[in-house]
């Protein structure tokens, strides 16, 4: 319930409105105040007269909807629920009916088969067959398209499967959650990313569910595009522009609230973050909308479709064109 005063049954269901307002009314505060400067200060990057248009999906569970057109088709991982080669090619084989020029797909942890990790002893002799799908495991391809006159576009694309472990042994690709499985893995001239884990504080749900590690690598790298999925309750679309302003985001949401109502305290780091938040959302403000300057940022995608009230595709694919 959305309303409803209780803490939620599993990590990944959102907690409700009310539950955050009486268990941690400041970070929900923080929160608000973070999106709404990203609201007002408008997209992640300039607009394109040639645009490349990229579909985004995730988490489709063994199901399959209509999609929207487009250049590209990106799916970030869980194509199935128990992860046998048959589950897969059936997931595959719809992948390969739908008309896009380029598809792009990673494994998720319920993709059990392309782990070797986690694949089952009836699977271990059998194969799949990825036609024109680029299946991307740690791995990049190049794509192009053409622009105006002459010219091409070029769009570099790593893909990367593995998440914090959320599981038994037969979910793929996990690691431990204090396990650096990240840092200097993403290729500098990466344009889109596609993994399966969120990077943490962005789009996971106020908990925190993304990888700390993959933050920083995302940092470090700073894609034009980040297409995710695995935490469903968090899908949606973010900017990241990289700035103090977003560091302090970054901590503030770590940090552990105590109440001031109730006789505790917030430290002078805490109101020092709160501060920078405010000048640099501000300022940003004024670089975009007084002086006409243009972001350059990442557009970050959670493009889980199943519903996580039912456990049904509830969702539509997600479209960026850059």
């Amino acid at each position: 319930m959305i309303f409803f005063p209780t803490a939620p049954t599993s990590p990944f269901d959102p907690p409700s409105f009310l539950y955050q307002l009486l268990t941690s009314p400041l970070a929900l505060l923080i929160r608000a105040l973070y999106h709404i400067f990203l609201s007002l200060r408008g997209p992640a990057y300039p607009s394109n007269s040639n645009p490349i248009r990229i579909v985004c999906i995730s988490d489709t569970h063994t199901q399959k909807l209509s999609i929207t057109s487009g250049d590209v088709l990106i799916h970030a991982g869980d194509l199935t629920n128990a992860g046998t080669t048959s589950e897969i090619q059936v997931q595959i084989d719809w992948l390969k009916s739908l008309p896009y020029k380029h598809k792009i797909a990673i494994a998720g942890n319920h993709d059990s088969y392309l782990d070797p990790r986690s694949r089952a002893p009836s699977d271990v002799n059998n194969t799949l067959d990825w036609g024109t799908i680029h299946y991307l495991q740690h791995s990049s391809v190049r794509l192009k398209f053409p622009a105006n006159g002459d010219s091409e576009r070029i769009l570099n694309i790593y893909g990367a499967p593995q998440i914090p472990a959320c599981g038994g042994k037969e979910f793929a690709y996990q690691y431990k959650r204090d396990e650096d499985a990240w840092t200097g893995t993403i290729p500098l001239d990466t344009d889109v990313l596609v993994t399966h884990t969120p990077p943490r504080w962005h789009l996971d749900l106020p908990i925190g569910l993304g990888c700390s590690f993959l933050l920083k690598e995302v940092w470090r790298v700073k894609p034009r595009v980040h297409v995710f999925g695995h935490v469903h309750a968090g899908r949606g679309q973010e900017t990241a522009l990289w700035d103090e302003g977003q560091k302090a985001y970054e901590r503030l949401c770590g940090r552990k609230e105590r109440w001031v109502l109730w006789g505790g305290s917030l430290g002078v780091g805490w109101w020092l973050d709160v501060l920078r938040l405010l000048v640099y959302g501000v300022l940003g403000l004024l670089w975009t909308k007084v002086w006409g300057a243009e972001e350059h940022g990442t557009a970050m995608v959670n493009a889980a479709l199943i519903d996580w009230r039912t456990g049904k595709i509830g969702h539509e694919a997600q479209v960026i064109e850059i």
